[in-house]
């Protein structure tokens, strides 16, 4: 549980599409453009005959990572017919389980053929069809098998990069496949990472389907945001685990630092500005949150494993009181964990659950979702 705690589920996405016939290459000024409310990692601009999505490089502000035209005719010209896709698409290869969410409210979750380290898959429908064979395994999502990519065929690969140096997906790009990346874990709120369901939904021409539920989970969101923040008492917290001598913490621009704080938290970190995660020493940890009330985020699954895998996290207020929660309501035994897949097209559940932990008072009748008590 400790490995699939730190399994990064994180997915680029790019995506191209060309409109090709007696149309200009000349690009004029979108016709309009696709509201966007959360996400900043991404644009969708819509013009005559065909639509362009735009995803911004994460690491270099201001700068465009990929341009992909989208067209429903194979014989409509765009700009860039390199950068072409003909959707809507009917077989997708996708290397993070983050996404199978996203197709499976949009209702696409036949479309995929291809998926990587498939003992981490939770999603049934994902799970059956691959156990069936009618879905094949790309091996690792860090080293995709380009061979079985080939044969395969896909109109496009969704899957995860990490860096703009990404080897991988420069090795993937050999196979002449779009590439599609989804860049939903840079954002820096859970309704932003959300958000990228419009992203997916432009490859389906279900942009229209997709806004709906997104407004409709964005305002459970906010409304249970509103009561937490109204709430008198904020207990104090913890988060993360040691791990080979490093406590990651959120930082207070990242999207779990922000849920906290939506959830009604008090948290040491708030005001920090890093989107990632801090590195910090057990030293450190212990000094700032010996007293919190609350340990959330634990980074395994019961009390024993918490004291197995460092005894000094007896050490802290929470642990001794039992004060201890953790996403893992939702697992199964080969490692795969839904906190990890659905809960990304979930932000109020993940938000409600959080509340649940620190204001109970506030949710008398509600069952969490993907959080546990630690027993």
């Amino acid at each position: 549980m400790q490995k699939l705690f730190f399994y990064l589920m994180m997915a680029l996405v790019v995506c191209s599409c060309g409109h090709t016939g007696q149309q200009t290459t000349n690009e004029q000024t979108p016709d309009s453009t696709l509201t966007i409310t959360y996400a900043t990692g991404f644009k969708l601009d819509y013009f005559p005959h065909y639509k362009r999505v735009t995803v911004f490089n994460p690491w270099q502000k201001g700068k465009i990572l990929s341009t992909y035209y989208l067209v429903t005719d194979e014989n409509t010209q765009t700009p860039d017919a390199s950068q072409t896709v003909h959707v809507p698409l009917t077989k997708l290869a996708v290397t993070s389980c983050t996404h199978f969410e996203f197709l499976a409210l949009l209702n696409e979750l036949q479309t995929v053929t291809g998926v990587c380290t498939p003992e981490l898959i939770y999603n049934e429908t994902i799970a059956t069809a691959y156990a069936q064979g009618k879905i094949t395994s790309l091996g690792d999502a860090f080293n995709t098998n380009v061979e079985r990519l080939l044969m395969l065929k896909p109109d496009a690969l969704m899957l995860a990069s990490y860096n703009q140096q990404d080897d991988n997906a420069k090795h993937l790009a050999t196979a002449g496949i779009p590439l599609l990346f989804n860049n939903e874990w840079t954002e820096q709120s859970l309704l932003g990472r959300a958000e990228w369901i419009k992203f997916v939904a432009a490859f389906y021409n279900k942009e229209a389907e997709a806004g709906q539920l997104f407004d409709a989970m964005a305002e459970r969101y906010n409304a249970a945001k509103k009561v937490a923040q109204e709430v008198k008492q904020k207990p104090t917290i913890l988060a993360g685990g040691n791990f080979k001598g490093t406590w990651y913490m959120p930082g207070g621009q990242s999207y779990m630092g922000r849920l906290f704080v939506d959830a009604g938290a008090d948290y040491f970190y708030a005001n920090d500005t890093t989107s990632g995660s801090l590195p910090l020493n057990f030293e450190t940890v212990l000094n700032q949150f010996s007293k919190a009330d609350v340990w959330l985020n634990a980074p395994v699954a019961s009390l024993p494993e918490l004291l197995k895998m460092d005894e000094r996290h007896q050490l802290f207020s929470s642990a001794q009181k039992g004060n201890v929660y953790g996403f893992w309501a939702r697992t199964k035994p080969s490692g795969a964990n839904d906190f990890w897949e659905s809960a990304v097209v979930h932000p109020d559940l993940v938000l409600k659950d959080v509340i649940w932990a620190l204001h109970p008072e506030l949710l008398p009748t509600y069952t969490p979702v993907y959080l546990i008590r630690l027993k």
